[in-house]
């Protein structure tokens, strides 16, 4: 659809891409600081506001179903974006990375993953409109990556497997400690990594392996390479502010992972049998939007069960221990009659 369209679009969207990275990196968090749950909560709003804004454009310029398949691709990309978090959060944990630092490793993480993802994107465009049947590989990878996302856990993180990260650590010169929220320091008169530059390759390894399922998926809904491009940026661009939003209620939501692990599954087969059965954009949105609702309602019922029986314990241990007190007050006093 987008393909006759002259390159002034692409150009002007990826120009607007770098000037919302410049503004908020620029002027925004230009100092390094803890991002309070108050503000990720307004820049989470802000840049859903801008997708849905764009969303609206496509609707208007370029009709209904341009801008349904955009969403359902944005939808994708978000609630997949939610393994990434996880992940993120025991990254920085393993290596010690203040909050205040970790804004900045995401920003520079967010702007690397934009680069892979476009070309990615471009190889997967160029691959699928010669040979049909890699939508059948992408699918088959899909419920692949589903089925093993639903039944193994990631309790810790092993940055000590990333092939990358290994590299690094033997080859360059790396400083013993951290620099602030700075990637390289000049020190002795050389140039010098800091351990913030280990953990941002990790971070951008880490979100390439996510691309490789979010990425066929989108590819599910269309194959116009703008679409693919527009929905997986708009997505990405929010994650640092769902980061924080997000990092310290993740653990509430326990069914939310085999919730996108079902996602996946869903998509992945949709691809496969696409040939047979056509399934329209409305209904896989339909689909995706009651997966995640019933996982969210379902964790957060958990969580209110849960804590009721730990208050219950906790009652029964109250009212034990004051039993237990009120025998041996009585027990001291007859020994004091006697």
């Amino acid at each position: 659809m987008f393909s006759a369209i002259s390159p002034i679009l692409w150009t002007a969207f990826i120009a607007f891409v770098l000037l919302a990275l410049a503004v908020d990196l620029g002027v925004f968090h230009r100092q390094a600081r803890r991002i309070s749950l108050r503000e990720a909560a307004a820049w989470s709003i802000i840049w859903v506001a801008v997708s849905l804004a764009f969303n609206f454009a496509l609707l208007h310029f370029w009709g209904r179903t341009a801008a349904l398949e955009f969403f359902a691709g944005y939808v994708i990309e978000k609630s997949l974006s939610v393994d990434n978090l996880f992940v993120f959060v025991m990254l920085f944990r393993y290596f010690a990375v203040e909050s205040r630092y970790q804004h900045r490793v995401l920003y520079w993480g967010v702007l690397g993953a934009l680069i892979m993802r476009g070309v990615l994107i471009g190889m997967g465009v160029a691959l699928t409109s010669r040979f049909e049947w890699v939508l059948h590989v992408f699918g088959a990878f899909l419920v692949y990556a589903g089925a093993r996302m639903m039944f193994e856990k990631i309790e810790e993180a092993h940055p000590e497997r990333n092939l990358v990260f290994r590299w690094a650590r033997e080859f360059l010169p790396i400083t013993k400690n951290y620099e602030g929220q700075r990637i390289f320091v000049r020190t002795g008169g050389a140039w010098r990594a800091t351990p913030l530059f280990l953990v941002l390759l990790v971070v951008e390894t880490t979100d390439l392996a996510f691309a490789l399922d979010s990425i066929p998926a989108i590819f599910s809904i269309t194959r116009d390479p703008f679409i693919v491009f527009s929905s997986n940026v708009c997505a990405i661009l929010g994650l640092r502010a769902f980061y924080f939003l997000l990092a310290g209620v993740l653990p509430y939501f326990r069914y939310l992972g085999p919730g996108v692990s079902l996602v996946l599954i869903f998509v992945g087969v949709k691809m496969l049998t696409e040939r047979w059965i056509h399934v329209a954009t409305p209904v896989v949105l339909a689909v995706i939007a009651s997966v995640l609702s019933v996982a969210v309602i379902a964790s957060l019922i958990a969580e209110r069960r849960e804590r009721q029986t730990q208050r219950k314990l906790s009652d029964k241990e109250t009212v034990h221990a004051t039993q237990n007190s009120a025998s041996e007050m009585r027990v001291r006093r007859s020994a004091r009659r006697v």
